[in-house]
């Protein structure tokens, strides 16, 4: 080997170590607040904040994150809305409950991701590049059925695996479908859509209402749908059936991404263009705008990050005369600013 490769090698060595040591010990934990507008034609005058929390994995250690995720109750959400993978280790449901607490008296929904129903395995990262990873064999279960009862009993939230609920937020009549994790076949769409289709067309009382119910019926109106893993077959049936906003997680945006290119895989088969952030998804003749978190966390077995900084996402809904998702990078400053990191930690911006 000549002196020249050798010193290629080194270099690329240096790099790849480099990245690796900061995607590890720092970038994973640059805990960022996005901030989006999405303009939706059925709210008339009204307007919503909702925060858009995903794939957590909560693990028992990680009091850093839980401690920023308690902060978020700061930017004052009206409605909270989690696209699943709250666990990140067996044994992480009471940082759950410190962690999502604060948002007690805020109206909420969520679905779950397999995080919640199995413990992680270590896996090889490069399986992914062979496609969607699998449930190993013998998985340990979790106690998924006290999680549930948490958000349900304690928190008030909606659960909408593979049902539709309704609920009033700042005046505005949301009615939300959502199905079970269909990365691991969990989704019963059918039924999702059945379930709203009876909020639709029967007088159906709301299931969750804020303070302002009281002020009587509100005429403002959107319809949300939620799911942990954005496979096509779910927005297109959400989309088809009317959704106006999209949410959904699992793709952890990539999680190491290449600066200028993106994420190299997104663990289901939405395109890789749209593995973060907010885009349009047509199906059926019909356009909604679609917001994929890249989420707070990874699995305890990948702990790194790179190009692809832990996120959650502050979406303020607003009427217009056509759908569209804008950045706002003022607000997204603004509110990160609301939200301090853990001491000794350095909030990112994007």
């Amino acid at each position: 080997m000549t002196n020249v490769a050798r010193t290629i090698g080194l270099g690329l060595g240096l790099v790849a170590g480099g990245a690796l040591a900061w995607g590890t010990l720092v970038e994973r934990r640059l805990y960022t607040v996005r901030s989006q507008q999405a303009r939706m034609p059925g709210l008339n005058a009204a307007a919503v904040r909702i925060l858009h929390l995903s794939d957590l994995h909560l693990a028992p250690w990680q009091r850093d994150k839980v401690a920023w995720i308690r902060r978020l109750a700061e930017l004052k959400p009206d409605l909270v809305i989690v696209t699943g993978d709250f666990m990140g280790h067996p044994d992480a449901l009471p940082q759950v409950r410190h962690a999502l607490e604060v948002f007690e008296g805020t109206p909420g929904a969520f679905v779950f991701g397999s995080n919640d129903y199995f413990a992680s395995k270590l896996k090889n990262p490069f399986g992914y590049f062979s496609g969607p990873s699998r449930v190993k064999r013998n998985p340990q279960r979790l106690d998924t059925e006290a999680l549930r009862q948490f958000l349900v009993d304690d928190l008030a939230w909606v659960d909408l695996n593979n049902t539709a609920g309704r609920m009033t937020a700042n005046g505005v009549d949301i009615d939300l479908v959502g199905v079970n994790d269909p990365h691991i076949h969990y989704d019963r769409c059918d039924a999702a859509l059945e379930a709203l289709e009876d909020l639709r067309t029967a007088d159906h009382p709301p299931q969750l209402s804020s303070d302002e119910e009281l002020l009587g019926s509100p005429s403002a109106h959107v319809t949300i749908g939620v799911t942990h893993a954005p496979y096509q077959r779910i927005l297109n049936a959400f989309t088809s059936s009317g959704a106006e906003l999209l949410l959904a997680g699992h793709t952890h945006g990539g999680q190491v991404c290449v600066p200028g290119f993106g994420a190299l895989v997104t663990n289901c088969d939405i395109p890789r263009k749209q593995a973060s952030g907010m885009s349009h998804w047509q199906a059926g003749g019909k356009r909604a705008v679609l917001n994929v978190s890249a989420g707070l966390g990874t699995s305890i077995y990948a702990p790194v990050r790179f190009a692809c900084p832990p996120e959650v996402t502050v979406i303020d809904l607003s009427a217009e005369s056509a759908l569209a998702g804008d950045s706002n990078p003022a607000a997204e400053r603004n509110l990160a600013s609301q939200v301090q990191p853990h001491p000794g930690r350095r909030a990112s911006r994007r």
